[in-house]
């Protein structure tokens, strides 16, 4: 438990710290956000905030995971390099994204298929390499089983179309987090709360893990559950930091360098876990945000034109309505903490349903 907590810590304090050091230096730059025109024209006051935010929850990450490792001197796992790894690769292409729309001054970044190819290598590499390096028990850390609260024994994959599965699960999940990302504070506190949910999950699984001598029969057999406790608990440690400087008004964006990042993160602890359908409740409202453009673009097509929300992701269309941008972020928080809960719980359910 000690190096959950020191991972935390150690991520909370990075961001919280880190972030006003990272603001000063973006903004004698001029290393400001670009504002679409055709946005609600209340976000037009944002032009120029300091943008690419995401370093330093990435950074602050990374060095949390280290430091709690070397303080304890336990070496980490191939699971938790893996999120790790997927968490920082994604960051990487959404550092470029940024980068690209600040030094050629506009709003748009990556060429959209330059930008979908990165994800999916980022992705394949994480794929191939989740369904290697098995333990004593011949255990990988990734599975070839589709899982919701542990591997659904019928819903076998072959190994080809399960990388496809786990390409297809990170470009929604790194995707779905960059939608959330569009107020301040929104997709941040959000994911604090989902990564506190998933260290629950994680260390929950440790204690009932299959690895044990002293499992019970409703073990679950995962990989290094421990460890990506500590992942998951340095995640939340970093963008609850974060929000002390991105609630509204945000004086940095985390930009595409966080929301990428993060969306990867949700993704790699929800395949590691063996509960990728669970995270689809848990964090239920990136999903409904994602669906929400999903819905317009679909209506847009199919009804020659017209509109299903006044403006797509779902957040813009309440401010579209007049709502105010703090209470949107404070419904939808709400919102995803209903989500979590009820996520937590099922979790939980299962568990006591399934004693003997």
């Amino acid at each position: 438990m000690r190096n959950i907590l020191l991972a935390g810590a150690i991520a909370l304090l990075g961001t919280l710290l880190g972030t006003r050091y990272a603001i000063r230096f973006l903004v004698r730059r001029g290393y400001g956000q670009f504002i679409r025109d055709d946005g609600p024209t209340s976000h037009h006051t944002k032009r120029g905030t300091p943008t690419m935010g995401g370093t330093v929850i990435i950074v602050s990450v990374l060095l949390a995971y280290t430091i709690a490792h070397l303080i304890t001197w336990t070496p980490p796992t191939a699971s938790g390099l893996l999120a790790i790894g997927l968490f920082g690769g994604l960051g990487l292409v959404g550092l470029a994204d940024d980068w690209i729309k600040i030094s050629r001054a506009r709003s748009l970044g990556l060429h959209a298929w330059v930008k979908l190819a990165l994800q999916t290598a980022v992705a394949v590499t994480f794929a191939v390499l989740a369904f290697s390096f098995p333990d004593k028990r011949g255990l990988t850390p990734a599975s070839q089983v589709i899982s919701f609260l542990r591997d659904i024994p019928w819903a076998w994959l072959p190994l080809p179309l399960a990388v496809v599965w786990i390409v297809f699960l990170v470009s929604a999940w790194s995707n779905a987090a960059n939608l959330t990302d569009g107020l301040d504070g929104l997709a941040t506190g959000a994911a604090a709360m989902v990564f506190a949910a998933y260290a629950i999950v994680n260390i929950w699984q440790s204690n009932q893990w299959c690895a044990l001598a002293s499992a019970p029969p409703q073990c679950y057999e995962v990989r290094d559950p421990y460890d990506l406790a500590m992942v998951s608990m340095a995640l939340a440690g970093a963008c609850f930091g974060f929000l002390w400087w991105n609630a509204s008004p945000a004086k940095i964006f985390m930009g595409d360098t966080g929301s990428l990042a993060i969306g990867g993160a949700i993704a790699a602890l929800s395949i590691l876990t063996r509960t990728e359908l669970l995270m689809v409740l848990v964090a239920g409202l990136f999903v409904i945000i994602t669906a929400s453009v999903v819905l317009q673009v679909g209506w847009f097509k199919i009804s020659g034109g017209k509109r299903l929300f006044k403006m797509a992701p779902l957040q813009h269309h309440f401010e579209l309505l007049g709502w105010n941008e703090v209470t949107i972020t404070i419904r939808f928080w709400i919102i995803c903490g209903l989500f979590v809960a009820v996520g937590l719980g099922l979790f939980y359910a299962e568990w006591v349903v399934g004693q003997p």
